[in-house]
């Protein structure tokens, strides 16, 4: 039994239209209401609409992702548990509706984070990148957040500097629009909103935002237990922390805790091997089995890092991941839950055609249609070695 095969849709505004994505081998659809704002409830008439526009298509809306968690349920500030109960009824309003599978994260104020959108390879495809010392030139020099140098290494601080001595106006301007991207499809955050935001985490630590994630995990969790629905939270992108706001859902440690905190199979995981893979001290096979059948939902990505940390992202079967391993770890928990995991091939490189067409940022069509047709052709080899249907 293979994994589910999904793929991510921003809905009617996204420049790839469903009668594509159904030429690609995907059956199902990941996408989410980014038209509604955070923290708002999810009319089931609004949930219906979207979802007879997928079945009109012939595929089927497998998961949410995502219904975004407030800003002030993460410091647990101002109307948080008004926002609480609004996404408990977005909840209910799915489960209505027939979907079950929810992935959200708690990652502050920022969302994903790059540094550049356009990085050449070696093919002439074009990939995302983070890279440490152009994110200091933003954080020191044009978000000029206070105390910013002190989160940074020598060697970072010398080579921000020049870079930032050696970029035009242009260059500043295009790599601020890129790490405030955020979302396809939602408001951008401007400087000076990114700064009133972090100013609402000046006395919120590692611990603390772990018990705002706890006690929001406690709140929903029972909700979710009633209605069927499963939680997949998304770890942070990149897992380490940036811009002097702390990130739980990183590493190992963070993973335990979060399963203990709200002990539930509905209480579980999306397991991307991109951003945990983004970190040399994950070791991934680790963390899928400590997860186990509490993985609910799949991103397949890789990434090569160098010696500072900085990262692309490689094609799916290449990189610092091994893919093969992976992915038969996950397929070997399928086999034992008898039922189909839902997975996409999360981002992918603009190539051939796409390179002259407008895109989202890492979900171009071409480039995750090629990491689909090469995840499935793994999947379907390791599921016939090893005798599984």
């Amino acid at each position: 039994m293979q994994l589910k095969q999904t793929w991510r849709w921003f809905g009617p505004e996204d420049p790839i239209q469903l009668s594509e994505i159904k030429q690609t081998g995907a059956t199902g659809i990941v996408t989410a209401l980014h038209q509604i704002p955070h923290g708002e409830t999810w009319t089931i008439e609004a949930i219906q609409n979207r979802k007879n526009i997928i079945d009109a298509a012939g595929l089927t809306w497998d998961v949410v992702e995502s219904v975004t968690v407030h800003e002030s349920i993460k410091t647990q500030s101002g109307d948080y548990k008004k926002y609480i109960e609004q996404y408990k009824q977005t909840l209910r309003n799915l489960s209505a509706c027939g979907i079950k599978t929810v992935t959200y994260n708690f990652m502050p104020v920022t969302d994903w984070t790059r540094t550049n959108l356009d990085y050449v390879m070696p093919d002439g495809s074009r990939a995302l990148y983070f890279n440490w010392f152009d994110l200091a030139v933003f954080d020191i020099y044009i978000l000029k957040r206070k105390a910013a140098a002190d989160c940074y290494p020598e060697n970072i601080l010398k080579e921000a500097e020049r870079r930032f001595r050696l970029y035009s106006n242009q260059q500043l301007n295009d790599l601020t629009a890129i790490v405030l991207f955020g979302i396809p499809g939602e408001k951008k955050l401007t400087v000076d909103e990114l700064k009133s935001q972090l100013d609402n985490y000046k006395h919120i630590n590692h611990a603390t935002l772990r018990q705002h994630l706890q006690y929001f995990l406690e709140q929903i969790i029972p909700v979710c237990e009633a209605e069927g629905v499963k939680m997949a939270i998304h770890p942070d992108d990149p897992p380490f922390d940036i811009l002097g706001l702390p990130r739980v859902v990183s590493n190992k440690n963070d993973v335990d805790f979060i399963l203990n905190a709200v002990d539930c199979n509905n209480n579980g995981f999306c397991f991307c091997t991109g951003s945990f893979g983004a970190s040399r001290e994950n070791n991934l096979l680790k963390l899928i089995y400590a997860i186990d059948d509490r993985i609910h939902f799949i991103h397949l990505r890789n990434t090569k890092r160098d010696e500072y940390g900085n990262f692309f992202e490689a094609d799916h079967l290449n990189g610092d991941t091994d893919m093969y391993a992976i992915v038969k770890a996950i397929l070997f928990i399928q086999q034992k839950l008898n039922t189909s995991i839902p997975f996409r091939p999360d981002h992918g490189h603009v190539t051939l055609d796409d390179i002259h067409k407008n895109t989202n940022p890492g979900y171009s069509c071409i480039g995750r249609m090629r990491g689909l047709a090469e995840l499935r052709g793994l999947m379907l080899g390791i599921c016939r070695n090893n005798g599984w249907k």
